[in-house]
C-alpha cells in the first residue's frame, strides 16, 4: 500500500454527475490531503498500520500530528500511484490493484482512521475526481506500508 501525504491548509474534492459538480469531500487545516493507492497483494493489517501511520505522522506545525490536533484528513483512492513508466510512454497498470480489491481496503483506512477518532472525509472510489488543494510549506511524502 502506497500513499502520498500532503500538508494543507484546505482541501476539496468534485465529482461531475448528472446533477453537475458537487463537493464530496472537503477539509480546512491545518489538516493532510492523503492519496491512497493499493496493489495486488495488500492487506487489511497494512490499511490499519497506514491509518495508524497518517494519524500520528508528526509534520504539522511545530511538528506536531493529526491525532495531536485533531486535524482532519481527506483520503482518496489512486490507482495511478502504482502506475510503471520505466518503459516507452505509456504508463502501465499492471500493479495497480482492481477495484474489487482496492475499494474495500482504502475504504479500510478510512475506517481505521475513523476509529483513532479521527475526522475523515473522502473521495469517491471510481469516479472522475477534481482534488484542489493549498498545500501547506509544502510537504509532500510517500509513504509504504
Amino acid at each position: 500500500m502506497r500513499a502520498v501525504v500532503q500538508r494543507v491548509s484546505q482541501a476539496s474534492v468534485t465529482v461531475t454527475g448528472d446533477g453537475g459538480p458537487r463537493v464530496v469531500g472537503a477539509i480546512e487545516g491545518p489538516g493532510l490531503l492523503v492519496l491512497v493507492g493499493v496493489t495486488h497483494g495488500d492487506t487489511p493489517e497494512q490499511a490499519r498500520k497506514l491509518a495508524a501511520k497518517l494519524w500520528g505522522l508528526r509534520i504539522l506545525p511545530d511538528e506536531r500530528s493529526c491525532s495531536d490536533l485533531n486535524a482532519p484528513l481527506l483520503v482518496i483512492s489512486q490507482f495511478t500511484l502504482y502506475g510503471d513508466t520505466r518503459k516507452g510512454r505509456r504508463p502501465s497498470w499492471i500493479a495497480a490493484a482492481p477495484g474489487p480489491v482496492a475499494e474495500p481496503l482504502v475504504d479500510a483506512v478510512v475506517g481505521e482512521l475513523r476509529a483513532l477518532r479521527a475526522k475523515v472525509e473522502t473521495g469517491e472510489f471510481g469516479a472522475d475526481m477534481k482534488v484542489a488543494l493549498v498545500n501547506d510549506g509544502p510537504i509532500t511524502l510517500v509513504l509504504e506500508v
